[in-house]
């Protein structure tokens, strides 16, 4: 299966300005983020389209599972006894078990049906990144079937079930890690300017590979193996963290020079709260299991790095946190309307959470633990928002149909 357009060898390279499709390059009307251009379908004209409910699901649904996981996962991680039963983690992790299998399978069939819109999503700028969602959909529920779903299926079935998904979503997420950086560079050629939150979503993956490679490093036997996985998570944590450093700058210059992002995408300004939530989860819990991988000093160096960089990384989170709360309430006031890009506020605020909890664990501090119950309460009525209105979408077809065109540019507002 045929994933990268074949080249030409007869025909002069394109001209820098002629590198990606008109279509595909973000403008005015259509800034990156947004819905990709429908592409020509492939099959012969009069020919009955196989399984049209398909053609536009691409790899934003992955989305909904993260999110729904990290439910189950963080609210079993809180620093305090939540009048929440556990049963309710189980029934939450069961769901993202089951929505992983129902995207794993419509997106397969979208591959196999619709191979050419496929591939125009990976031509897409605003699309491609949303490939290293995959990756974090299947890391989130092998991490949250070891430490919930364990009550159901048994600590030996769930153990299988998490290396298998972990293995699967490490490989992917750092192959998406290198590969849409490459596309954007070879193929997409962005205009200045259009940097999009989304961009972080291939570069945060690996963060999600160390923090739930930390749940395995216990299960490997005393030795070298234990010690090489430990370290190789925190490989994937600086991987994604400097590359996350060289990204961001380019999102936030976006917003000072270019104003808000339209009213659809602004949610997206959420998911920079990943790589900052997700690597103080990620430093934490590794310095939890680094005893038994290393010795000192670095076992008690880890721990102390943990906290040194936790506590002023999740003051930034909080800063972006209520900078993009802000953003989000301007853009309601303007009308902003429900769109896939309220998966946002879950998973990322899910990691601040779990960063939160780490903390308050290494320094004992209530205030950590009582800000880690916050932001759960925040993300639960998120979910379930966004639960809700992607249901009513699936059930009345909206989010399944054709996107429609893009509405014409307004003027900045005060």
């Amino acid at each position: 299966m045929a994933i990268f357009p074949q080249t030409r060898t007869t025909a002069p390279p394109p001209r820098p300005a002629e590198a990606a499709p008109a279509a595909n390059r973000p403008t005015a009307d259509r800034p990156a983020g947004a819905e990709p251009a429908e592409a020509p379908p492939a099959e012969a004209p009069g020919a009955p389209v196989r399984l049209p409910s398909l053609r536009h699901i691409g790899p934003n649904w992955y989305a909904c599972v993260m999110g729904t996981a990290i439910v189950a996962s963080a609210g079993a991680g809180l620093p305090v006894d939540a009048p929440v039963p556990r049963a309710a983690y189980v029934l939450v992790w069961a769901l993202a078990a089951v929505l992983l299998l129902a995207v794993l399978t419509a997106r397969a069939g979208h591959w196999l049906c619709h191979r050419d819109q496929a591939r125009a999503h990976l031509l897409d700028p605003a699309v491609a990144p949303f490939y290293g969602c995959l990756s974090m959909a299947l890391t989130a529920v092998g991490g949250a079937t070891l430490t919930v779903g364990a009550d159901v299926i048994g600590a030996r079935a769930a153990l299988a079930a998490d290396v298998a998904l972990y293995v699967a979503g490490t490989v992917v997420g750092l192959v998406a890690a290198v590969a849409v950086p490459y596309l954007m560079v070879v193929h997409h050629r962005p205009a200045p300017g259009t940097a999009s939150p989304v961009w972080l979503l291939p570069l945060v993956a690996p963060m999600v590979s160390a923090t739930q490679g930390a749940l395995l490093v216990p299960h490997l036997a005393p030795g070298q193996g234990r010690e090489a996985l430990l370290l190789a998570c925190y490989a994937m944590f600086g991987l994604s963290l400097l590359a996350t450093l060289v990204m961001l700058p380019l999102v936030f210059s976006r917003l000072v020079h270019r104003g808000p992002l339209p009213l659809a995408l602004t949610p997206t300004l959420f998911l920079v709260l990943g790589p900052l939530g997700q690597s103080t989860t990620a430093v934490n819990q590794l310095a939890d299991v680094a005893p038994g991988a290393v010795g000192d000093p670095y076992a008690a160096a880890f721990g102390a790095f943990a906290v040194l960089y936790g506590v002023p990384v999740m003051g930034f989170a909080l800063l972006w946190l209520a900078l993009a709360a802000a953003m989000v309430v301007r853009a309601a006031r303007n009308g902003m309307g429900f769109a896939m890009t309220w998966w946002a506020f879950t998973f990322p605020v899910g990691t601040c959470v779990t960063g939160a909890a780490g903390l308050a664990r290494h320094t004992g501090l209530d205030a950590l633990a009582w800000l880690s119950v916050a932001l759960y309460v925040f993300l639960v009525a998120a979910w379930a928002a966004a639960g809700a209105h992607t249901v009513r979408g699936v059930v009345s077809g909206a989010l399944t149909a054709a996107p429609g065109p893009p509405r014409p540019a307004t003027a900045r507002t005060t």
